[in-house]
């Protein structure tokens, strides 16, 4: 599979490593994700986006973007993924401000599955955020971005993450596991909820301060038994955290803020979406932000470089 074999259309998102094109191959529309060598071997990531390939081959599930195929030329690296069109729920949510208790409800319980999946496969996502959930066709959502994904059996010490949803053991180089993304979803919950993530500040450091010691207000729209679940997920301390004690997910999943969720019935996707896009053809790329058409300075890496890909 070669670059030339794809008809590119538009960008539809971009990153710091490259670019995601909506583009056809063989007639059929994928989301093509290109990501330049130089820039993966600057930043150190080519063993990122190495772990994204595999981990990503490795795992089917009805709310995780699928990944069709990879391959290589002089300067990039591409990955073939499914075309999901109904853009991400963060282009939604701030269309909307925040979301309905039900509205939350519905997409948070398709993720506890999806996260419940990966950690069965000692998998750690940790890149939980609005932008990174993206609503298929049907309604219901997939997970995307697996740049940051990990398996992780103990502990890893890797600082990445989005600074508003990192736990604090993240941030504190405390050492973190799989719980860094029960916290992630805590702080997902209010967002969607309340329209603003729990910690948040212009500079960095200060949300990062604002983590580590815990200061948070919930707005009033936010249910009481939400914010017990939240408070619960963003517990500092990981053995108390939901998510992390003995029951794992289960003690999530058994929360009052679930009560009468049957939980096969959500996995079978047989409960009705609260939004379905309306999209026209399979080329309808409409529910994206633009992204302007910016020419790049491409440059082949040295032939030394190059062996460092030589198993993608």
């Amino acid at each position: 599979m070669k670059v030339e074999d794809f008809k590119l259309l538009k960008v539809i998102g971009t990153g710091t490593f490259g670019k995601v094109f909506l583009a056809t191959h063989n007639g059929k529309a994928v989301a093509l994700k290109s990501l330049k060598k130089t820039q993966l071997i600057e930043l150190k990531q080519v063993d990122h986006v190495k772990q994204e390939r595999d981990i990503l081959k490795s795992l089917k599930h009805p709310f995780i973007v699928n990944l069709q195929d990879s391959f290589q030329n002089e300067t990039h690296l591409y990955l073939v993924f499914e075309f999901v069109q109904g853009g991400e729920i963060f282009r939604l949510l701030r269309k909307e401000r925040f979301f309905p208790n039900d509205v939350a409800l519905f997409y948070i319980t398709e993720i506890v599955l999806t996260l419940e999946f990966l950690h069965k496969k000692h998998i750690a996502y940790r890149d939980l955020k609005p932008e990174n959930l993206l609503i298929a066709n049907d309604g219901h959502v997939k997970i995307t971005d697996f740049g940051f994904a990990k398996e992780i059996k103990d502990k890893t010490y890797t600082l990445c993450g989005t600074p508003e949803y990192l736990a604090p053991e993240i941030i504190l180089s405390l050492g973190h596991n799989k719980g860094v993304d029960w916290w992630a979803l805590g702080v997902l919950v209010f967002e969607l909820l309340g329209g603003y993530p729990p910690f948040y500040d212009e500079n960095p450091l200060e949300i990062y301060k604002k983590i580590t010691v815990g200061v948070y207000v919930f707005p009033e729209c936010i249910y009481p038994s939400a914010r017990d679940l939240i408070s619960k997920m963003i517990e500092p301390d990981m053995s108390k955290r939901l998510g992390c004690m003995a029951n794992g997910a289960k003690d999530i999943k058994d929360h009052n803020w679930f009560k009468g969720v049957d939980w096969k019935v959500v996995e079978s996707k047989q409960i009705p979406p609260p939004w379905v896009p309306e999209i026209e053809g399979k080329l309808d790329s409409s529910l994206f932000d633009d992204y302007p058409e910016s020419g790049e300075e491409v440059y082949i890496p040295e032939d030394d470089e190059q062996e460092l890909f030589k198993d993608f």
